[in-house]
């Protein structure tokens, strides 16, 4: 990651902290990652050579930029869903000012609808938006995965009611390696690869 970009992102990890102690309306926070979690999410997908990623919660683009620099290496892209247009446009600037707007397709709308018209495959998904439909999504998600995905997903300790069925189809699902990490709200990483034998 080069310096003006990790720059621009200590810049929005101070703003986004700030705006949300003022803002008292949750669906108007950004509630952006916290900068370790961030910077696993972004090591998996550089270190799994993630090449099509699909991001579930855009927010401000704070983790789709980290998202987007990861896959850069690999001549990959992102598509990053949010219900919010304005949080959207505010990802639209954040992605131009990092250079890396031309990575990702943004997309506004309720994630569930917009998952079951997208195309896999996909072998990146990062979950950090609607938890409590998160194993639904899952659901459409499963025949659009590559051979090899990682499937993330945020606030598996901040939010376990909520997540609690994501959580539980990941464990049932075969050929899946799981791991809850505890940084941050807890986050989830799955492995879905067939076994080698």
């Amino acid at each position: 990651m080069n310096a003006d970009v990790r720059s621009l992102l200590h810049q929005l990890e101070e703003q986004g902290r700030a705006h949300d102690a003022r803002e008292t309306e949750h669906s108007r926070k950004v509630l952006n990652l916290e900068p370790d979690t961030a910077e696993i999410v972004s090591l998996l997908a550089r270190g799994s050579h993630a090449r099509r990623v699909l991001e579930i919660g855009t927010s401000n683009g704070y983790s789709t930029i980290w998202l987007a620099d990861a896959v850069a290496p690999a001549d990959g892209s992102v598509i990053s869903i949010d219900r919010s247009p304005e949080k959207q446009n505010m990802a639209r600037e954040n992605l131009l000012r990092a250079g890396l707007l031309e990575r990702v397709d943004l997309r506004c709308g309720d994630a569930t609808e917009v998952i079951a018209t997208l195309s896999g495959p996909f072998d990146f998904v990062f979950f950090d938006a609607d938890r409590i439909d998160a194993h639904k999504q899952l659901t459409l998600l499963l025949p659009k995965l590559a051979p090899s995905t990682f499937l993330v997903a945020d606030n598996a300790l901040s939010h376990p009611e909520e997540i609690a069925n994501y959580l539980a189809m990941i464990g049932s699902l075969e050929h899946v390696q799981h791991i809850l990490i505890r940084v941050g709200k807890g986050l989830s990483v799955a492995l879905a690869a067939p076994l080698i034998e």
